[in-house]
């Protein structure tokens, strides 16, 4: 029933409330579930649903599909052995049967592709990312400071002019690359000094104050701090394991060479074809070259 629902979800192309929603609609989709009989409660809560993306990893589906693919070429091979064991009444007919029965040449010939499978992500603008970390940096002050509100002057950020600076960048059409890079040293100039602020309010009040996505997020911007540091001070546009999201910080930039888009954001996958059958041999969140085995 889990493999059944994310396979459901993928073709329906929807949230996992909505695939419960259709479940609980449809009696065709229960059936492909494997219920005994209509029932109008759903069969499982929608949050069920992450739970089972994390159970059937990559391992397990390429298992799933090891088996459809033997399973069909079982079915395959028993079919062409039925329609060899029936008579025939016209020779011409038989002689057909026996062409149609023959090995394919260009059966079992393997194909390899690599492609990229883009991962559903705001694109990362060189001045949309820092002001993203600037604003969620400024949530962790917050929540540091809220137990000592009243007894302690709280930090101050200057978000309001940041956020200024930040509009007045992004509101242009046409953004030059002085104007563009001294937008991104004032917005490095924010982010550096709310760390500092973070820090002082680390040791008044621990980090364990921040829930767990607060930390994590915590964690990400300071890395992304220090590449995007880098690239300034070195005037450099590329760098090793460069961070392009906050909320998906594995995921990288794809170098595909297209006219309509030269990069993409996603999971490089290489993948086979055997008999009609697709089957992923390789998949990494960087870039590969496809000639390494």
């Amino acid at each position: 029933m889990a493999l059944d629902a994310l396979i459901l979800q993928e073709r329906l192309q929807q949230s996992d409330r909505e695939t419960v929603e259709a479940i609980v609609e449809n009696p065709y989709l229960q059936y492909f579930l494997g219920l005994p009989g209509y029932q109008d409660r759903p069969p499982f809560h929608p949050s069920l649903m992450t739970h089972f993306q994390k159970r059937l990893g990559e391992k397990v589906i390429a298992e799933v599909n090891e088996w459809i693919a033997v399973e069909a070429a079982k079915v395959e091979q028993q079919r062409d052995g039925d329609n060899n064991t029936k008579p025939s009444a016209r020779a011409g007919q038989k002689q057909k049967r026996k062409k149609a029965s023959e090995p394919d040449p260009n059966q079992g010939t393997l194909l390899l592709d690599a492609t990229c499978a883009p991962a559903d992500i705001a694109y990362p603008t060189d001045i949309g990312l820092p002001n993203e970390a600037r604003e969620k940096l400024e949530s962790i002050i917050d929540n540091l400071h809220a137990p000592h509100a009243g007894t302690r002057l709280k930090p101050r950020t200057y978000r309001e002019k940041a956020r200024r600076v930040y509009l007045s960048l992004a509101k242009q059409r046409r953004l030059g690359q002085r104007a563009l890079r001294h937008g991104i040293g004032k917005q490095l100039a924010f982010l550096q000094r709310d760390l500092r602020i973070i820090e002082k309010l680390s040791a008044i009040t621990p980090l364990t104050a921040l829930n767990r996505q607060q930390y994590k997020q915590l964690l990400i911007i300071q890395e992304l701090v220090r590449q995007q540091l880098l690239m300034y001070t070195q005037r450099i546009h590329h760098i090793e394991d460069r961070m392009v999201s906050i909320h998906q910080p594995h995921v990288r930039p794809i170098i595909r060479g297209k006219a309509k888009a030269k990069v993409e954001f996603g999971a490089k996958v290489s993948i086979s074809m055997v008999q009609g059958f697709a089957f992923l041999e390789r998949r990494q969140w960087d870039n590969f070259n496809e000639a390494l085995p």
